[in-house]
C-alpha cells in the first residue's frame, strides 16, 4: 500500500512553507486573542465606570439631601423659668358645677373663663422669663417679642387650662425662637445683606446674637418636627405629623385592598383562568395599566370617588383608594412572575400524587412564590407611598393644620407636604425642613425595601 496518501499534510508541504504557516497561524491566534482580551478588559472598565457613576450620583444627592436636612432637626430655643405670676394670669379658679346648675349655665361660666384666660397677656410671662435669664434685656422689652415663635403664648395659655394649679408657681419650659431668628442664627441667610432685604431689624438681630453668645438661645432637638401638624401663622413649630398620619392610613388602605385583590387576581389567572381571547385581553390590559402614568389614575380617582360616589375631599380613604388603583397592576404582575418561577416538576409532582388543582396551588406552589409575592407587594406600597400628583388631584394638596383621626378626616401625606413646603415663601427656614421631610420619606421607603429584601431571605425555598 502506498503511503504518499497517509502522510500528514504539513509533512508534505516544504517544511519552510509549513514553519511560515504555522507562524501565520500563531500571529492570527494571537491577534484574535488580544482583541477579545482588549474587548472584555473595554467592557468591564465600561461596567465598573457605569457602577462608579451610579454610585457617584447616588451620594451626591443623599449627601445633599442630608447636608441640608439634618440641620433642620436642630432648632434655635430658650429654657426659661416662667413664674405664672398671679398678678397677670387673673382668671381664677377653674369652674365646678354647682348643685342646680343646669349642664348650659356651667358651659356657658367655663367658656366665659376660658375667654378670660384669652385675654392675659401670656408674652409678658415669657418676656419675664427671657429678662430673669439675662437683666441686661429689661430695656429691650419691645424687642424681645420678635426673639420667639407666636404660638408659644398660645401653649402656655393650653397648660394653665389643662393644670390651673401652675398659676402661682415656676415652671421650665422650652421656648422655641422665631423662624426668622433661627434662619439668622443658623447662618442661612446673608448676614451682609442691607437692613432693608432683613426679616428682623438690627436691634432684634443683635439681641439674637448676644443671647445666643451668653447661651440664653441654644441649638436643641426639633421634636415638633415628628409631632405637630402643618402651620402658616407659626412656622417654627411646623411638623410632619398630619402628613405622617396620612401617609400611614393610605398605607394602610393600599395593604388591605390592593395586595389582597392583587394576589387572587394574580393566582387565578395564572393558574385557574382558561387560555383564550378574553384572558389575553385582561393580560394585555393589565401590562398597559402598570405603564400608565400616575396622574392619570389620580383623575380617575377624583371622577369616580369625588364627582360620582362624593366621598370627602382630601381623605386619606380617597387617596388610599386611588393608590390601590395604582398598584393593583405591579402586585397582579410580580405575584404572576413569581408563581411561574416554581418549577413545573412541583406542580406535575402534587397533581401526579392525586392533590386537586386548588391544593396544588395552595399547599405547594403558594408557599414556594410567597418570597418572591411579598417582595413585590411590598415594593409596590413603597411606590405608592412615594407617589404625589394623583394626590393633588383629589385636594391632599390643600393646607390641613390638624393630625387626622380616621380616614375620612382632612389630611394631606408626605410627598405633598414635600412639594407645599418647598414652594413657601419662608424659603430659608423651609428649604432644610424639605429636606428633612425628605430624609423621613426615604427613611421609610429604605425600611420597606429592607423589610422586603428580609422576608425574601426568610421564606426563600431552594430546589
Amino acid at each position: 500500500m502506498s503511503t504518499s496518501n497517509t502522510t500528514p499534510l504539513d509533512q508534505r508541504i516544504d517544511p519552510s512553507v509549513n514553519a511560515e504557516l504555522r507562524e501565520e497561524r500563531k500571529k492570527t491566534i494571537q491577534s484574535s486573542l488580544a482583541r477579545r482580551h482588549c474587548k472584555e478588559k473595554t467592557f468591564r472598565m465600561l461596567g465598573f465606570s457605569a457602577v462608579l457613576a451610579g454610585l457617584f450620583f447616588v451620594v451626591l444627592l443623599f449627601g445633599s439631601i442630608l447636608a441640608k436636612g439634618l440641620p433642620a432637626f436642630w432648632q434655635s430655643s430658650m429654657s426659661l423659668s416662667i413664674h405664672f405670676d398671679p398678678a397677670i394670669v387673673n382668671i381664677g379658679p377653674q369652674p365646678k358645677q354647682t348643685a342646680g346648675e343646669s349642664p348650659a349655665q356651667f358651659e356657658q361660666r367655663m367658656v366665659d373663663w376660658q375667654m378670660q384666660a384669652g385675654m392675659v397677656d401670656w408674652d409678658a410671662l415669657i418676656i419675664n422669663g427671657m429678662i430673669a435669664k439675662d437683666g441686661k434685656l429689661e430695656n429691650h422689652r419691645d424687642e424681645l417679642g420678635y426673639l420667639y415663635t407666636s404660638s408659644e403664648a398660645y401653649r402656655l395659655r393650653d397648660m394653665v387650662l389643662n393644670n390651673p394649679s401652675l398659676v402661682g408657681k415656676t415652671q421650665e419650659v422650652k421656648i422655641l425662637a422665631d423662624a426668622n431668628v433661627d434662619v439668622w442664627l443658623a447662618g442661612n441667610i446673608d448676614r451682609d445683606l442691607p437692613d432693608e432685604q432683613q426679616q428682623l431689624s438690627p436691634e432684634v438681630r443683635q439681641i439674637a446674637d448676644d443671647m445666643k453668645a451668653s447661651g440664653v438661645i441654644e441649638n436643641s432637638f426639633n421634636t415638633n418636627i415628628f409631632t405637630n401638624p402643618d402651620s402658616r401663622s407659626s412656622p417654627a413649630t411646623s411638623g410632619l405629623a398630619g402628613a405622617f398620619m396620612g401617609s400611614l392610613f393610605m398605607m394602610l388602605i393600599v395593604i388591605f385592598i390592593s395586595i389582597p385583590i392583587g394576589v387572587a387576581s394574580a393566582i387565578y389567572l395564572e393558574e385557574f383562568a382558561p387560555k383564550n381571547w378574553i384572558t389575553d385581553v385582561i393580560e394585555v390590559n393589565i401590562n398597559n395599566l402598570a405603564a400608565v402614568p400616575s396622574i392619570v389614575f389620580g383623575l380617575l380617582g377624583a371622577a369616580i370617588f369625588i364627582g360620582w360616589m362624593h366621598l370627602p375631599l382630601s381623605a386619606p380613604l380617597v387617596g388610599g383608594l386611588v393608590l390601590s388603583l395604582m398598584t393593583l397592576p405591579t402586585v397582579i404582575i410580580t405575584t404572576r412572575a413569581s408563581l411561574k418561577a416554581v418549577p413545573p416538576s412541583i406542580r406535575q409532582a402534587a397533581l401526579g400524587l392525586g392533590a386537586s388543582r386548588l391544593q396544588t396551588v395552595f399547599h405547594h406552589i403558594l408557599p414556594l412564590a410567597l418570597p418572591g409575592i411579598l417582595t413585590g407587594a411590598i415594593i409596590g406600597v413603597a411606590q405608592a407611598l412615594g407617589e404625589t400628583a394623583p394626590l393633588l388631584l383629589i385636594g391632599m394638596s390643600a393646607f390641613v393644620a390638624s393630625v387626622p383621626a380616621t380616614p375620612l378626616d382632612q389630611s394631606t401625606a408626605l410627598p405633598v407636604q414635600i412639594f407645599l413646603w418647598q414652594g413657601n415663601e419662608l424659603r430659608n427656614f423651609f428649604e432644610g425642613r424639605t429636606a428633612a421631610a425628605i430624609i423621613v420619606l426615604l427613611v421609610m421607603m429604605i425600611g420597606l425595601n429592607s423589610l422586603a429584601i428580609w422576608l425574601r431571605k426568610k421564606f426563600e425555598v431552594r430546589w
